[in-house]
């Protein structure tokens, strides 16, 4: 489908959605008349977040979208447009309020003491940012003396022989040059491999958890040190307590 252009976006939705299932789901959005803006291009957007608790649960159905939430993917949709998710939280750490920021609105100023996290919402990328060739890696067969065995009929005359038991597969982005990957990721490691391009195989991936990531740093260590000691404290106190 990413081959034929047919993807227009994917949806990645709530856990929880649907009566049998808790897994995560995700909408397809098919066509073969894309308008030409999105052609060559895939829409991905994040609702992971977008629920709210049911009231009753229908077996493994206990979220439900609400109708601003439905809205809010339609109009990020219906626009093609990037966007991010801004939640605020104020001192206490509690959230306060969530904004969808388009690309090139500002963010929303944090609350006094809190602060506003970022995450992406929704992404558009081209179709070959999808794709990758499986690359085979092979390595010489070498005798009982460690010389390289050649072959001696066929095609394989005079040919170096491979040795399944090294054999290796590489994934190689489509946006990639194999041999320049090869030379950079391999060779220095092995310098005797060589890629059987009659095995190379073209494939697919959309990870979204890749895309959608957001890394978090670790809190001070002056502070994790100190909530520590407070717990320990805590801790004696009590049993001091109990010893009295």
């Amino acid at each position: 489908m990413l081959e034929n252009d047919l993807v227009e976006a994917i949806v990645a939705l709530p856990t929880d959605m649907f009566y049998n299932t808790g897994i995560s789901t995700y909408v397809w959005i098919i066509s073969n008349r894309k308008p030409e803006a999105r052609r060559g291009k895939v829409q991905l957007i994040d609702a992971s977040s977008m629920w709210r608790k049911m009231r009753k649960s229908l077996g493994s159905k206990r979220k439900e979208m609400s109708d601003a939430q439905i809205e809010t993917v339609t109009k990020l949709f219906g626009g093609f447009t990037e966007a991010r998710l801004a939640t605020s939280f104020d001192a206490d750490g509690r959230e306060v309020v969530r904004d969808v920021v388009v690309e090139g609105e500002p963010v929303p100023s944090a609350p006094e003491g809190g602060k506003v996290k970022l995450a992406p919402l929704s992404r558009i990328f081209p179709n070959s940012a999808f794709g990758y060739r499986t690359i085979t890696v092979e390595r010489p067969l070498r005798d009982e003396a460690g010389e390289i065995v050649l072959g001696q009929r066929g095609k394989a005359k005079g040919k170096k022989q491979p040795d399944s038991a090294l054999r290796d597969t590489e994934n190689v982005p489509l946006s990639d040059d194999v041999e320049t990957y090869f030379e950079r990721e391999v060779l220095p490691h092995a310098e005797d491999a060589w890629i059987d391009h009659d095995k190379t195989k073209v494939g697919y991936e959309i990870p979204f958890t890749r895309h959608f990531y957001v890394f978090e740093p670790p809190r001070p260590l002056a502070e994790i040190d100190a909530d520590l000691e407070a717990v320990t404290d805590r801790i004696k106190g009590m049993l001091e307590g109990l010893a009295a």
